[in-house]
This record gives C-alpha cells, sequence and structure tokens, in this order.
C-alpha cells in the first residue's frame, strides 16, 4: 500500500485583516416608503433601519468584493499574490457559472488562487471563514480571502411591504492566515431545511423562460416582477430569537468561554428587535460591544458581518485582540456562529 504525506499546515488560524466597501448611494427610508403603504416610525421601530446603500450600475458584486479585498489584503500587511484561495458568499451574483470568485482573483493579482462561491445566505460569511481556517490548518493555503458580498437591490421587490425596506447592497472581506495560537473558535453550524419556506425567492429563474405566464406574479402594471426575496417575518423573528441564541451558547461552550469573557458581539444584522432579544437571552454584560450597523446599512445578508466587524475597528468601539462572537443565519435556514480574535 502506497503511503501518502500528511498535510502541512498552520497549528491554527486567525483573521490577519478586514476590509468593507458600501455603495455610494445611500438611501433614506422615505424612497422606499414611495412604494409601500408604511412610515419611517414603522420601519424604524420594526427594524431599526433608518438609511441603506444601493449599488450604482457600475458597483457590481465584482467590483465591490475587489475594493472591499483590496482594504483587508492591506490590513494585514500581505500582498495579493500571497491569497492562496478566495472564497466568496453570496447570493447576488446572476451568472450561474463561472464563479464570480475567478473573477475577483484575477482582478485583485493573485497567483492563480483558487476561487470558488458559496451559498449559504446570511450564514455564508460563517461558512466561508470555517472553509479558510480548514484550509490554513490543512495546508492547503497559507493564506484565503474570505468575501460576503451581494447587491440585495437587484433582489427586493419595492412593492413588497414586509420586505421593501430590510435589503441594502455591500461587500465585506477578511484575509484568514496561521496563528501561532488559537484565534477562530470551534463552528456550531448546521441547517433546517424543513423551514425553507420561511425565506425564499419568489420565483425560481427557470419559471421565468419555461414557465406560464399566469403563474407569475406581476407589478402593478402588469409586467412580470424579476424575482425577489420573500420571507414569513413572524416565523423567521421566532426562530432567531428563540432558537439562535442557543447556537450562540454552544459556540461560546465550544470555544470554552462564557459570556462574560467577551468584548464584541457581532451578530448578522437582520433586525435590532432580533440582535437586542439576543443580547437579553444570552445575558451580555454591559461591557459587551454589540453591533448594530444595520441602522445605516440594512440587511446585507452574507457581507453584515465583515461590514459590522469593520465599522466597529475603524471607530474604535473594538479594538485589535477583542474575543468577538459572530453569529450568521437566514435562507435555508442555515446557521453558523463562531468566537474569533478581532485582526
Amino acid at each position: 500500500m502506497s503511503k501518502i504525506n500528511p498535510s502541512k499546515g498552520a497549528p491554527y488560524a486567525r483573521i490577519l485583516g478586514v476590509g468593507g466597501y458600501r455603495p455610494t448611494r445611500v438611501v433614506p427610508n422615505e424612497v422606499i416608503l414611495e412604494t409601500i403603504d408604511s412610515s419611517d416610525e414603522w420601519i424604524r421601530s420594526r427594524s431599526g433601519i433608518e438609511t441603506r446603500h444601493w449599488a450604482g450600475p457600475d458597483e457590481t458584486v465584482a467590483a465591490m468584493s475587489v475594493e472591499a479585498s483590496g482594504k483587508a489584503i492591506a490590513d494585514a500587511g500581505i500582498s495579493a499574490e500571497q491569497i492562496g484561495a478566495v472564497v466568496v458568499s453570496t447570493v447576488s451574483h446572476f451568472s450561474q457559472t463561472p464563479a464570480v470568485a475567478t473573477e475577483i482573483a484575477d482582478k485583485l493579482g493573485t497567483n492563480k488562487a483558487a476561487a470558488f462561491d458559496i451559498s449559504a445566505g446570511c450564514a455564508g460569511f460563517g461558512y466561508g471563514l470555517t472553509l479558510a481556517k480548514g484550509m490554513v490548518v490543512e495546508g492547503s493555503a497559507e493564506y484565503v480571502l474570505v468575501i460576503g458580498v451581494e447587491r440585495l437591490s437587484d433582489l427586493t421587490d419595492l412593492e413588497d411591504r414586509a420586505t421593501a425596506f430590510l435589503f441594502g447592497d455591500g461587500a465585506g472581506a477578511v484575509v484568514v492566515g496561521p496563528s501561532k495560537e488559537p484565534a477562530i473558535g470551534p463552528t456550531v453550524w448546521g441547517s433546517e431545511g424543513d423551514k425553507s419556506e420561511t425565506i425564499k425567492q419568489t420565483v425560481p429563474w427557470d419559471r421565468l423562460h419555461f414557465g406560464d405566464r399566469t403563474e407569475l406574479p406581476l407589478d402593478r402594471q402588469g409586467n412580470i416582477k424579476f424575482p425577489a426575496i420573500t420571507q414569513e417575518g413572524q416565523a423567521v423573528f421566532r426562530w432567531a430569537v428563540f432558537e439562535m441564541a442557543k447556537v450562540a451558547k454552544e459556540a461560546l461552550d465550544a470555544a470554552g468561554l462564557t459570556a462574560d469573557d467577551l468584548d464584541v458581539f457581532i451578530p448578522h444584522q437582520a433586525n435590532v428587535r432580533i440582535i437586542d432579544s439576543m443580547v437579553k437571552t444570552l445575558k451580555l454584560p454591559e461591557h459587551v460591544t454589540v453591533a448594530r450597523d444595520i441602522r445605516t446599512t440594512g440587511n446585507t445578508s452574507a457581507a453584515s458581518i465583515p461590514l459590522a466587524m469593520e465599522r466597529l475597528l475603524a471607530t474604535g468601539e473594538a479594538k485589535s485582540g477583542d474575543t468577538a462572537l459572530v453569529i450568521g443565519f437566514g435562507a435555508g435556514l442555515v446557521y453558523a456562529a463562531t468566537v474569533v480574535t478581532l485582526p
């Protein structure tokens, strides 16, 4: 029997740098109210959202990713040529193939880095981070670029009162590399496919081509609506508040820590009420900084955690070396939580 050489990687992995990109256009609630019957007060009270960013024609998924990634690579103190793999989490890259990660890897000037996309909704950053950690420790890449990026404005039904105000665009990226000590804890992740109907795309792509027109949703002018994201708000809220607090606690336990050991809490930016409820359920001490980036960024799905992380560090609300609990959850339903040391 032939002997296979073992993999040789780093003993541990850590986040070395973070970067973010928010589109230049800032969209206040007043713009959303042009197409739905609601109010600024209702939107703020239900979601906490005051403004969000929407991408322009040139702010593509790839372009936003390149901007965020360049900042993360510079923050990590390495060159793009040292990146061995590029992992992109997105649900809003509309070309089935090739993966947008390959375009990003090329534009950044990586040296033929492995590159692929993953679809894990709002938990996508956590999934990508877990894969990156494995690559660094296993030895298939010394440095891995993890990107969460969305243009959810392309998948928003502006006539849907339940979701029109929720979504924003942007890209967040981190560089994961070798560490001499543990700096990314065990991941607690999973899926509950029996609840997949609670967050979904309104119409599968194939129905636009093969479907009966009478079965497709129409706008007020009678035109076929482009597929959008829809959700059962109350069901998602209950699941996030009660089940995801348990997952967050499991991630703390897996890392061998308690809430008192935390400096920062960075949950997926889905809804301020969900965030506040999780803080209460987890009994986080007052000294823990809580990310509430959703107020001015909206829900950016896979991009929300790295964008929130970048902003906390940029504003000084969090600092390098802080211990942070991160958790993402969303369509699938899927989730991923872990504890990290901030770069």
